[in-house]
């Protein structure tokens, strides 16, 4: 249980990690720039910090309490687990998922793999070690047929992300998921309507559905063209409350903390499929949780604060 903060002097010296050196830097300098502004507008001792490396330096320092880590993906993106080690050692609390759940939601395919054991519904797919040869990639995409996703397994904002509908297209698909570290992963193309559920706390916020202008919700939809639509709630009734509940559930399933976003396909027959949990979601002006926050009462700056938050934890 996260613990209710009326005085800003109560969280310290804030550090605000962002930018780091992952394939979405500039996502997280524009989401670190807004949450920044929103905690320092509420009263927040809070500065900015670009990146592990000077982070670390200055929590070694003694210059700051806790961090609010709005960095995005792996690799020193500080989202896959390495930055949640670092600072449990230095005994610094920090906001999101610990490292099991900062790990594990980044890394979709073992995602996938803990959501299959217990019996909650993902795409079919196939996990494409780095470097796998044209057989093994033209054997998997025969054993789940076409259409399909090829894409980086640990890559977040449709980084490295294809659609492919027929197989001379497989290789440019391949080609492309390759240039992104890691291993790659294959998967049914699930057809119907994107959803996306924010939880924060033991909240689980009104769902999104994303409608692009474009056949495919990818980098450009998120962050750069305005003609996205956003319809939130994205169900209504009894669809909304199974929706709601399977995301909190693949949350959990993945020992995951805080605050996230869980998102989900809805295929034509109406059934839920997850893709993926993002431990430290977007912030940016385009973003999708402080648009199902609004939906839900809660503006920008409350978000944030309600986020930090999150930072103690009960007994804390």
């Amino acid at each position: 249980m996260n613990r209710t903060i009326t005085d800003p002097a109560q969280f310290g010296r804030v550090a605000v990690v962002m930018g780091g050196s992952s394939a979405e830097r500039e996502v997280s300098l524009d989401s670190g720039r807004n949450v920044l502004a929103a905690l320092q507008a509420r009263g927040v001792d809070a500065h900015p910090i670009d990146g592990i490396p000077a982070l670390l330096d200055a929590l070694r320092a003694g210059h700051f309490a806790r961090v609010f880590n709005i960095l995005h993906g792996q690799h020193g993106g500080g989202e896959d687990g390495v930055l949640q080690g670092a600072l449990e050692s230095l005994h610094v609390p920090y906001t999101g998922s610990g490292v099991l759940g900062s790990a594990l939601s980044m890394d979709k395919t073992r995602s996938k793999r803990v959501w299959q054991s217990l019996g909650l519904p993902t795409p079919v797919f196939v996990a494409l070690p780095r470097g796998a040869g044209a057989d093994a990639v033209h054997a998997a995409a025969r054993q789940l047929g076409f259409p399909l996703i090829v894409k980086p397994a640990c890559e977040g904002s449709s980084v490295g992300v294809t659609r492919v509908f027929e197989e001379k297209d497989l290789a440019g698909a391949v080609a492309l998921a390759a240039e992104y570290p890691g291993d790659l992963l294959m998967e049914t193309l699930i057809e119907g309507d994107e959803l996306t559920v924010g939880i924060l706390g033991r909240e689980v916020l009104p769902s999104i559905h994303i409608v692009p202008k474009a056949a495919f919700y990818d980098y450009n939809a998120k962050y750069v063209a305005e003609d996205t639509q956003y319809l939130c709630p994205g169900l209504r009734g009894d669809a909304e409350t199974e929706l709601r509940d399977l995301a909190l559930h693949a949350f959990d399933a993945l020992g995951c903390s805080g605050w996230g976003r869980v998102d989900v396909m809805r295929d034509r027959a109406g059934r839920n499929w997850l893709l993926e949990v993002n431990t430290a979601p977007g912030m940016t002006s385009h973003s999708l949780v402080p648009k199902a926050a609004a939906a839900a009462g809660i503006d920008y700056q409350t978000l944030c604060w309600h986020v930090l938050e999150t930072s103690f934890v009960e007994g804390a």
